[in-house]
C-alpha cells in the first residue's frame, strides 16, 4: 500500500459485497482543502474512499470494505447502483467549471500506485478500471479529457486498444454504422439511454482530442477492438 493519510469521512454504509471496480473522478473543485472538507461533511453525503492530491499525498476517507458515494446514479455492462461494487478515487483538480488543467506528474504517480495495490489486493480486471464518465456519461466528465488513460495502461492499470493510437479513419458511418457503433459500445459495457452523451463520455477516453461530430469510422474502430478484447462482464475473475 502507498503511503496513505487516514482522514476519516463519515458518509458511507454497509457494502452488499466485496469490491470488484475502480471508479476514477476529478475533484471539481478550486482546492484540494475544499473538496476533502465537503467529502467529509455529513451534510454533503458525497465520499470517496480515496483523495490523491496533486502534489501526490493520499487521503484515505472511507474503508474499502466500506460502500463511499462517489458513483451517484451510473451504470456499467448493465449494472447499476455501482457504489455497491467499486472503489473510488478522487483525483484533486478544478474540473472543467473552475479550470480544468493537466494531471501533475506527482500526482499521476500516486494515483498509479494507489490503483496497482488495489487491483493486486482486489485481483480486479483492467476493464473495471473506470472513469465517472464512463458511468455516468449524461452527468459527469471527470476525470475528462486530459486524463492520461494510455499512461496506466502501459502501466498494465486499464485497458488501451491498438485502434486508439492508429492513423485517424474519417469515414462517416452511414446508418447501418451507427447501429453498429451502438452495440460495440454496449458491448464495452457503456450504457445507451442518450448516444451522444455516451459516444463524447468514449472519446474521452480513447479520443482525447475529437471529443466533438458525429460518429466516424475511428469510433467503431476503438469499440470493436475493446469489446473483442475486454468484453463487459460483471466482476469476479482476476484482473489479466
Amino acid at each position: 500500500m502507498p503511503d496513505v493519510k487516514d482522514a476519516p469521512s463519515p458518509n458511507h454504509d454497509e457494502r452488499p459485497a466485496p469490491p470488484d471496480m475502480i471508479v476514477l473522478h476529478y475533484t471539481g473543485m478550486q482546492t484540494g482543502a475544499a473538496a476533502l472538507d465537503r467529502l467529509r461533511d455529513p451534510a454533503s453525503k458525497v465520499s470517496s474512499h480515496y483523495l490523491v492530491e496533486e502534489d501526490g499525498a493520499i487521503f484515505r476517507l472511507v474503508d474499502e470494505d466500506q460502500r463511499a458515494w462517489h458513483a451517484g446514479v451510473s451504470e456499467w455492462a448493465g449494472q447499476q447502483a455501482l457504489n455497491d461494487c467499486s472503489v473510488g478515487i478522487e483525483i484533486v483538480n478544478p474540473g472543467h467549471e473552475w479550470g480544468y488543467r493537466a494531471f501533475p506528474e506527482a500526482q499521476m504517480r500516486a494515483v498509479e500506485g494507489l490503483v496497482s495495490d488495489i487491483i493486486r489486493r482486489r485481483a480486479i480486471r483492467l476493464e473495471r478500471v473506470l472513469g465517472h464518465a464512463d458511468i455516468a456519461p449524461t452527468r459527469k466528465e471527470d476525470p475528462g479529457e486530459l486524463f492520461d488513460w494510455r499512461r496506466l495502461a502501459v502501466a498494465g492499470l486499464a485497458i488501451w486498444p491498438d485502434a486508439a493510437d492508429e492513423a485517424e479513419a474519417g469515414r462517416l458511418l452511414d446508418p447501418e454504422g451507427y447501429a453498429t457503433l451502438a452495440r460495440a459500445l454496449a458491448a464495452c459495457g457503456y450504457g445507451l439511454d442518450d448516444f451522444q452523451a455516451t459516444l463524447t463520455a468514449f472519446r474521452r477516453r480513447f479520443r482525447p482530442s475529437s471529443l466533438a461530430g458525429v460518429p466516424v469510422m475511428r469510433d467503431l474502430l476503438i469499440a470493436r477492438e475493446i469489446a473483442a478484447r475486454w468484453p463487459a462482464r460483471l466482476g469476479g475473475a482476476p484482473a489479466a
